[in-house]
């Protein structure tokens, strides 16, 4: 009888520690460091690095102060990346990122378009099905996925020509 109420004892202490170890939802999701991360000094000195540029489009091209930033919402952003990499299985690839390029909207009869930013996903091409090891995953940077969707349409900057921070 002792040996069975020890039993139930050490049952009942290691389902509860296999509880809070595996299924409490209070826990921090441990992640990486993603390579880039900048302070805001520094991001501060690449947005006045680029004041000059954005003068030279604003005053010779647009004739009007250009879009310098693009917001786009969490909600939209995971969503995005979500039908980025199922669109990018479906074509035979394997998404590794996004590509972030400049854009312009087009010119009216009244004026030119602002200035916009906007993503496309990147991958490789997947080639073997059986393969232990895909090499062409370890280069990082993949090329633009053909015919891949993109996003765009983020919420200009308010006025669009401020600086950062916002």
């Amino acid at each position: 009888m002792k040996n069975v109420v020890t039993f139930l004892v050490g049952a009942l202490v290691g389902a509860g520690i296999v509880y809070f170890i595996c299924c409490n939802d209070d826990t921090e999701e441990i992640i990486g460091t993603p390579k880039g991360i900048i302070t805001p000094a520094e991001a501060s000195a690449l947005d006045k690095a680029f004041n000059s540029r954005h003068q030279l489009i604003s005053d010779s091209i647009v004739k009007r102060p250009d879009n310098r930033s693009s917001w786009y919402s969490l909600k939209d952003m995971r969503d995005y990346l979500s039908i980025a990499e199922k669109e990018a299985t479906g074509l035979g690839y394997k998404m590794d990122g996004v590509r972030i390029y400049l854009g312009a909207y087009p010119d009216t009869a009244n004026e030119v378009g602002y200035t916009t930013m906007f993503f496309v996903p990147t991958g490789n091409l997947i080639t073997a099905e059986g393969s232990m090891l895909n090499f062409s995953l370890m280069q990082g940077g993949g090329k633009d996925i053909p015919d891949g969707t993109g996003l765009n349409a983020g919420d200009p900057g308010d006025p669009p020509s401020e600086n950062y921070p916002q």
